[in-house]
């Protein structure tokens, strides 16, 4: 079944207000964690035993640098992973935006240039554009 412009334009504009919907979101997982706490005679030393907790954590790692933070049982856990899972739908329907915004880039026709002159400028322009990018990448 081939996808007509107008339905591909309609489906995005259909992913944009879905996105708008989504309400607050972050980064992250929400984890739960059992610690020992390295006392010899402590109960969470002994074979078996899960540890100290549970204590709930909130970790991400955002442009290289790692963030946590504990967060307490209840509102704030339910909080935490209602915006993480917030945060998995935009991711999800950022690429649908993505791959139906290819489909409409493939199926708009290319625009036609009819005057020679216009069309030379145009040439000039873009060899200019991409030299001035390889200019660059040589004297680093």
């Amino acid at each position: 079944m081939k996808e007509t412009l107008g339905a591909l334009e309609r489906k995005r504009q259909s992913l944009y207000r879905e996105i708008e919907g989504l309400g607050d979101f972050r980064r992250g997982t929400v984890s739960v964690n059992y610690r020992r706490c390295g006392k010899k005679n402590c109960v969470c030393a002994k074979q078996g035993h899960p540890g100290h907790g549970p204590r709930y954590l909130w970790n991400a790692t955002i442009k290289g640098k790692s963030y946590a933070k504990d967060i307490k049982l209840g509102p704030e856990v339910k909080k935490y992973l209602e915006e993480t899972e917030n945060y998995r739908k935009f991711v999800g329907l950022c690429d649908e935006v993505i791959q139906v915004s290819e489909k409409i880039s493939n199926l708009r026709p290319i625009a036609q240039v009819d005057d020679s002159a216009e069309l030379e400028e145009l040439k000039k322009n873009l060899q200019g554009r991409f030299m001035a990018k390889y200019k660059k990448k040589l004297t680093g």
